[in-house]
C-alpha cells in the first residue's frame, strides 16, 4: 500500500471526509494527487472519437464453423449484447450459432455447458461467468478439441492456461476500476460520499470492486459509505429495498454510486424516484460496465445515472467470431484490447451503444467477406 493511500485510508476511517459533494477541489494530505490524475484521466477517457485500432489482417474466413454461445443469463443486457454481435458477426463470416441461457445459477450454466458440448460444435463462448464453475464441462470441450473464448470469463484479456481458455474478450478491469472511481473523485472535486454495488460471487466482479474502492481511497475526503453485495441475479428484487435503506442511513451524504454493472441503476431507479430525487441530481451514478443500451437510454434522459464506463459489446461479439477464426486457421490470438472510455449525456452524441470506429470494415477485410 502506498503512503498516500494509506494516510487516505486512515484519514477517512476517522471520518475527515465530507461526503456531501459540496465544496471546493480536495486539497488535504493524499488528494491532490489524485484530484490532478483523475481529472487527467477523465478528460482523456471522456474523448471517445476512436478510430479503429485493432487488427486489420488476420486469415480469410474458415468455412462451415459452428459456435455456440452459452450466456450466464440473457437477462444481463451486457451478455445479450455480445451474444446479439456473435449472431452478427457469424452472419457476415458464414457461421450458424446458438444461444444457450445458463439461466444465472449454478446448475443452469452447468446443464447449459453440458449440452452445448454435446452439440460438438466447433467453439464455445463463456459468456460472462466463471468457468471454474463448470469445470468438467470445459474439461469434457477441451478433450473434444473444441475451441474455447471467454468474454468477461477470466480477470485479464488473452489467452487463458487454467481454465484453458483460446482468448478471453475483455478490457482491462484495473482500467475501467480506476476510470470509475477516478470520474467520482473528478466531478465531485474530491468531496463524494459514495456506495459500491458489487457481486461476490463472481471472481471477476468482486476483483473490479475492490481494484474501485482502493482508487476511492486515494483521495483522504472520499468516502466509501457502503459496500453492498448484491448478486446480479437478485438486483431486481432486492434494489429498491436496498436503496431505501440506503437514503435512510445516510440522505444527503450518499452523493455518489458505482456498481459493477449497469443494471443495478435500473432497478434502483424506482425507490430514488419515490423518494423525490431528482433524476440528474445525486446520487450520481456510474456503471464500471457493461454499456447496454437500457444504460445509455438512463444516461440520455438523465434518469438516475450519469456515466458508464462501457464495454464495446457489439465489437467485441466480432472481436470473439474473429478469434475463432484465428483459431480454426491454427493462428494465435490477435491480442486486440479495446480502450477503456467514460460515456456521459455530453459526450454519447444520443447514440445508445459505444463502439471504435471502423470495425466492422476491417472484420470484412480480413475475412475477404
Amino acid at each position: 500500500m502506498s503512503l498516500s493511500v494509506a494516510v487516505c485510508t486512515a484519514v477517512a476511517t476517522a471520518g475527515c471526509g465530507s461526503g456531501s459533494g459540496s465544496g471546493g477541489p480536495a486539497t488535504g494530505t493524499g488528494c491532490a494527487s489524485a484530484m490532478a490524475r483523475a481529472d487527467q484521466a477523465t478528460a482523456q477517457a471522456e474523448n471517445v472519437t476512436t478510430p479503429w485500432a485493432g487488427p486489420t489482417t488476420g486469415p480469410r474466413a474458415m468455412p462451415g464453423k459452428t459456435l455456440v454461445f452459452v450466456a450466464e443469463t440473457m437477462t444481463n443486457p451486457g451478455v445479450a449484447g455480445v451474444a446479439a454481435g456473435v449472431r452478427g458477426a457469424a452472419q457476415t463470416i458464414g457461421w450458424n450459432v446458438r444461444v444457450i441461457d445458463g439461466q444465472g445459477t449454478p446448475t443452469g450454466l452447468q446443464a447449459a455447458m453440458s449440452e452445448a458440448v454435446a452439440l460438438r460444435p466447433s467453439g464455445i463462448v463463456i459468456g460472462g461467468f466463471d468457468p471454474r464453475g463448470t469445470a468438467q464441462q470445459v474439461a469434457q470441450a477441451n478433450a473434444a478439441g473444441i475451441t474455447l473464448i471467454g468474454w468477461h470469463a477470466v480477470d485479464n484479456p488473452g489467452p487463458s492456461a487454467d481454465p484453458r481458455l483460446f482468448d478471453n474478450i475483455t478490457t482491462r478491469v484495473e482500467d475501467v476500476s480506476r476510470l470509475s472511481a477516478d470520474w467520482i473523485i473528478a466531478k465531485s472535486g474530491g468531496h463524494a460520499g459514495v456506495v459500491v454495488f458489487t457481486d461476490s460471487s463472481i471472481p471477476f466482479a468482486e476483483n473490479k470492486s475492490q481494484l474501485i474502492k482502493k482508487e476511492l481511497t486515494s483521495c483522504a475526503s472520499t468516502q466509501v459509505l457502503s459496500y453492498e453485495n448484491i448478486p446480479i441475479t437478485d438486483a431486481v428484487t432486492r434494489m429498491p429495498q436496498e436503496v431505501s435503506s440506503l437514503l435512510s442511513r445516510f440522505g444527503n451524504r450518499w452523493t455518489y454510486s458505482v456498481a459493477i454493472n449497469d443494471l443495478y441503476f435500473a432497478d434502483g431507479a424506482a425507490a430514488l424516484r419515490a423518494a423525490g430525487k431528482n433524476g440528474g441530481g445525486s446520487p450520481h451514478n456510474i456503471g464500471a460496465g457493461d454499456g447496454d443500451p437500457s444504460a445509455f437510454q438512463r444516461i440520455n434522459s438523465k434518469q438516475f445515472q450519469a456515466a458508464t464506463v462501457p464495454e464495446p459489446l457489439t465489437e467485441q461479439g466480432w472481436q470473439i467470431v474473429d478469434e475463432f477464426n484465428r483459431s480454426f486457421a491454427g493462428r494465435p490470438p490477435s491480442g486486440y484490447v479495446a480502450p477503456v472510455k467514460i460515456i456521459t449525456a455530453a459526450n454519447s452524441g444520443g447514440a445508445e451503444s459505444w463502439n471504435p470506429q471502423g470495425y466492422q470494415e476491417a472484420y470484412r477485410k480480413i475475412w475477404q467477406k
